[in-house]
């Protein structure tokens, strides 16, 4: 009697099986890495807009800080009555440094910028005694250096209040300007770099919707089922969160060493605050995007696996 020998594999049925295998692997990992870099550059382009609106706001308050406000004193005035207007100058929340100018100093700066002697030509020096004030820039707004000036008026002693008064109100309005072209450019592009990223995901768990299929064939929970699909991620969140600090880091450089006379942000809490909600953000992205993708796929039918 003849013995039968086994069935030998159809070895081109299993080549092709295996280069098909291999091309989804491809290609689900191609996926991922496009979704990744995607999350990333999302989170750059925010990281650099909150990164350039700090930076106009930290601007505007040096230059609010660099304005002088000076309380003019009123001619023959006592010691006594100067040195109060000079306490209740210190005492002010708002005010950061006070600086007495006697009225000889301050003909003097004057003749100098003029380039000529006005006190020999007028045979008197007009120019009162003065204190010079610093404001702190929160409190160098318009609205409180009117409040500001309307309670050094009324001291005793105090003659007039001067400052640049069309000046502040230009930084201010220049840089509230800037900001907004910055929030709506931002807005725009985050909108249309969020939709792309929502479909970049949706094809990246779609090209998993049979392995879906099938655990649900099997009896899996949703929750079975999503749990892996939401670790993953949140590992690609914080993947695409490094990414994105990465060019973030050499953008800042890139301003630091093009720019050095140009001070951008610098403290180090605003720092940790833009680069944290870079990654929280990135988390969150992925993680929501990935699981309305996966409830999609949940919830198909199998007569509708090849739509998307």
């Amino acid at each position: 009697a003849s013995t039968s020998s086994p069935a030998k594999p159809n070895k081109p049925l299993l080549r092709m099986a295996v280069d098909k295998n291999k091309r989804i692997k491809r290609r689900v990992r191609n996926a991922y890495i496009v979704s990744t870099v995607s999350i990333a550059l999302v989170l750059f382009l925010l990281g650099a807009v909150g990164y350039l609106i700090l930076g106009a706001l930290n601007a505007s308050n040096r230059l609010k800080e660099n304005v002088s406000v000076f309380v003019m004193l009123k001619d023959g005035i006592p010691e006594e009555t100067s040195a109060a207007v000079k306490r209740q100058l210190e005492t002010n929340p708002a005010i950061r440094e006070v600086k007495f100018i006697p009225k000889d100093q301050a003909a003097a700066d004057f003749q100098a910028y003029l380039g000529s002697d006005f006190v020999e030509f007028l045979q008197t020096n007009p120019l009162p005694d003065s204190y010079e004030v610093k404001l702190d820039g929160r409190s160098a707004e318009t609205g409180a250096l009117s409040a500001l000036e309307k309670q050094v008026m009324s001291w005793d002693g105090v003659d007039e209040v001067v400052y640049q008064r069309n000046v502040i109100e230009q930084v201010t309005s220049n840089i509230n300007k800037f900001n907004l072209v910055l929030l709506l450019f931002g807005g725009a592009l985050l909108i249309i770099s969020l939709i792309l990223l929502n479909n970049t995901i949706r094809v990246t768990i779609f090209s998993k919707r049979y392995l879906i299929h099938t655990m649900k064939l099997v009896g899996a929970t949703r929750w079975f089922i999503t749990k892996p699909f939401l670790g993953g991620s949140i590992l690609q969140g914080i993947y695409a969160g490094l990414i994105s600090w990465a060019m973030l880091a050499v953008m800042i450089a890139g301003l630091h060493e093009g720019l050095p006379e140009v001070k951008f942000v610098s403290d180090q809490l605003q720092l940790l605050f833009i680069f944290g909600a870079m990654m929280v953000g990135g988390i969150l992205i992925s993680l929501v995007f990935t699981a309305f993708a996966v409830r999609k796929f949940l919830r198909m039918r199998t007569d509708k696996l090849y739509l998307y």
